[in-house]
């Protein structure tokens, strides 16, 4: 499995095509982000695949020069954690 990058969002999908993991970021109309919600389905908990989907997003937004709003709880303490991240988080 690997990550499919869409324009605001991220998804990990099985053999299948069926979604496995994803992280949303909308984009609003003044261009900023908003982290509103990452999912792993229970077959993939506790092998770090929301921290990857995180990353990924993070590196995206950082590549594409966009500020976020998080409202994703699981966003919240992963960027918490990593103060290196290099994002422009907005309140």
């Amino acid at each position: 499995m690997k990550f499919c990058y869409a324009s605001q969002s991220i998804s990990l999908q099985d053999e299948t095509g069926a979604v496995k993991a994803r992280i949303d970021f909308p984009i609003a109309e003044d261009g900023t982000v908003t982290i509103t919600h990452t999912y792993v389905d229970e077959s993939l908990r506790g092998q770090n695949i929301a921290a990857q989907l995180m990353a990924a997003a993070v590196e995206t937004l950082r590549q594409r020069g966009l500020k976020a709003r998080i409202t994703c709880s699981y966003a919240q303490k992963w960027l918490q954690r990593h103060p290196e991240a290099g994002i422009d988080i907005l309140a």
